[in-house]
């Protein structure tokens, strides 16, 4: 349950780690939500993240679970960590280090049990030395590090991995071996 960073270059497959660390764990029959932290515009990543109550701003007609709420008992993937700006980095923080949630507009917080994948294609410790990023988060986050290579370093692997993705492109469909060639790769 420990929390995990995924380090890698966009393209290497941070969100299939991160979903494959979910299905090897205690937690692989609960929810997997993945939030890209670099797709929400600064001003809705917290409403997003720990929800809001009716009212709680212009356009909160209805209240409104966080997606940590929504994760609740499985995992929660936040892709783009470094993307989050510095009042986030400390929300999130809070959560982690206190497993409660409080939605935007409410007093009261309540605990959740959720575990945290993080991933970023950015040097969080350069963030760090530069006091863009936390470094309080930074060692929060990561517990367990996985560095994935680009695939320009992992060649021998380019022939398995397009047959898995064209086998998924095909919805498991066999894939006749000639369709990759040496020349093909």
């Amino acid at each position: 349950d420990s929390s995990v960073l995924i380090l890698g270059e966009t393209g290497t497959g941070k969100e299939v780690v991160a979903r494959s660390v979910h299905e090897h764990s205690n937690r692989a029959k609960m929810p997997f939500v993945a939030v890209n932290c670099g797709a929400l515009p600064d001003n809705l990543v917290e409403s997003e993240l720990f929800g809001h109550k009716k009212g709680a701003f212009t356009g909160a007609d209805t209240p409104r679970k966080g997606l940590i709420e929504v994760a609740n008992g499985g995992t929660l993937f936040l892709d783009e960590l470094g993307e989050l700006d510095k009042s986030m980095q400390v929300k999130l923080l809070r959560f982690l280090e206190s497993g409660e949630v409080r939605r935007v507009g409410e007093n009261d917080a309540f605990t959740v049990d959720v575990r945290v994948v993080c991933a970023t294609n950015r040097n969080l410790e350069d963030m760090v030395r530069e006091g863009t990023f936390r470094e309080d988060l930074f060692f929060r986050v990561n517990t367990f590090e996985i560095r994935l290579p680009p695939l320009r370093e992992r060649k021998d692997d380019i022939p398995d991995l397009a047959r898995f993705l064209i086998a998924r492109c095909m919805k498991r469909k066999t894939v006749p071996d000639e369709i990759l060639t040496p020349e093909t790769v």
